[in-house]
């Protein structure tokens, strides 16, 4: 029998406020997490992006908090991207004003000034790390008084390399709190902080082992380099909303005019663009102004469109991590969704063996390749030695403004 949010112990103040975005049956997990939750537990919980995660803990975290009290900021959320930072903020602010909650936004790109009067007032703040501790350390912002912290998507964040500046902030909260941490991975670094950050967590394990969902359809297509731009515009000339993953943002600049030439329109997101230029990049994308949005790895992380059709990696993901960061894109939250890689000649090895790892051997062989072997249990592969490393080669460098 199936639950639903009142069954869970959501107020119907809260319930009426998810009813008028036509949210009326909580996701599975939501329907794990929300009772510990809202009882205040500790939690770690692994779950892929696309799955709901955000209302399982924006809804304690608005249930839990009392708007009379004086100090603020009571509840905190890190994230790792600008983007993602406005999704949890709107989510949040969605179900926070029946409470007569507030809810701050603080990233880079904008105003240190308005930021911090925003933030200093808000009963919720939900901020990148680099951001943050510079409104910490300025004294715009006292984190005194947090007594809700979430980490959301903690592995990308210390893949961004943000753990020194999260490592900062959680000093300057008290110890007596409730910690939520929501990742794909609780390996490494994140099972060290998890462990170092909660106390007696409970864990709720929702991940897919692999990105071959039954709502996503994978196809590896064999395009050579020069081929590329004229084989993506010919794709985009039907109405699915797209969006396309290249490596770097000179990449993704190059790109968009290349498909101008071809008659397509597009446009690019990345670190380097202003925020004001990449709010307006993805509203174009959003209102279908555009084919499609032409994005770097880390711009991308947070966008939730919730009707991508397709998600084409122009250049192929730098590990299998990226991949499923990547398709985690489309498909979400029940809906269909297709991954499309683009595949030269010279990567056919390399794009070969991560399909074997993911388990989508069948649909590159598909894709008229020969099928890939599978890797050994102990990871090595028949055809070598371990998987490659992505030409990052290690974590990349946080910008302190976030």
């Amino acid at each position: 029998m199936s639950q639903s949010f009142g069954d869970l112990g959501v107020s119907e103040g809260v319930r009426r406020a998810l009813s008028a975005r036509g949210i009326t049956e909580p996701f599975a997990v939501q329907v794990k997490v929300l009772p510990d939750a809202l009882s205040g537990k500790d939690m770690l919980v692994k779950s892929r992006t696309g799955s709901g995660k955000t209302l399982g803990f924006a809804i304690p975290m608005v249930e839990r908090l009392d708007a009379r009290a004086p100090k603020r900021p009571a509840a905190l959320v890190l994230t790792p991207t600008r983007e993602l930072a406005q999704q949890v903020a709107g989510e949040l602010r969605s179900i926070a004003t029946v409470r007569g909650l507030r809810v701050a936004l603080a990233y880079g790109g904008t105003s240190v000034r308005a930021q911090a009067g925003a933030t200093r007032n808000a009963h919720i703040v939900v901020a990148t790390p680099g951001r943050l501790e510079d409104l910490v350390s300025r004294g715009s912002v006292s984190l005194a008084a947090v007594e809700i912290l979430v980490l959301d998507e903690a592995d990308h964040m210390l893949d961004m390399g943000f753990l020194p500046q999260v490592e900062k902030l959680v000093a300057r909260i008290p110890q007596k709190r409730q910690t939520m941490l929501f990742s794909a991975t609780l390996e490494g670094d994140v099972g060290r902080i998890a462990a170092q950050y909660t106390r007696e967590p409970v864990m709720h394990e929702l991940a897919s082992p692999a990105p071959a969902a039954a709502d996503v359809e994978h196809r590896f297509v064999p395009v050579a380099h020069p081929a590329k731009a004229a084989a993506l515009a010919e794709l985009l000339r039907a109405p699915d909303s797209t969006l396309v993953f290249v490596r770097t943002k000179r990449g993704a600049d190059r790109l968009v005019k290349k498909l101008a030439s071809h008659g397509i329109g597009a446009a690019a997101m990345h670190g380097d663009k202003s925020q004001n230029a990449r709010d307006a990049a993805l509203a174009r994308f959003t209102r279908g102004r555009v084919a499609a949005l032409v994005a770097t790895d880390v711009a991308a992380r947070g966008i939730d469109v919730p009707d991508i059709a397709r998600v084409v990696n122009y250049d192929v993901p730098g590990d299998d991590k990226a991949f499923v960061h990547r398709v985690g894109r489309t498909g979400r939250a029940g809906a269909r969704g297709v991954s499309i890689t683009f595949v030269s000649p010279e990567q056919q090895g390399d794009v070969g063996r991560m399909a074997a790892r993911l388990n989508l051997a069948r649909e590159f062989a598909t894709g008229g390749f020969a099928r890939p072997e599978p890797s050994r249990p102990d990871g090595a592969h028949r055809t070598g030695g371990p998987p490659r490393r992505g030409r990052s080669g290690g974590r990349r460098r946080a910008r302190r403004s976030g």
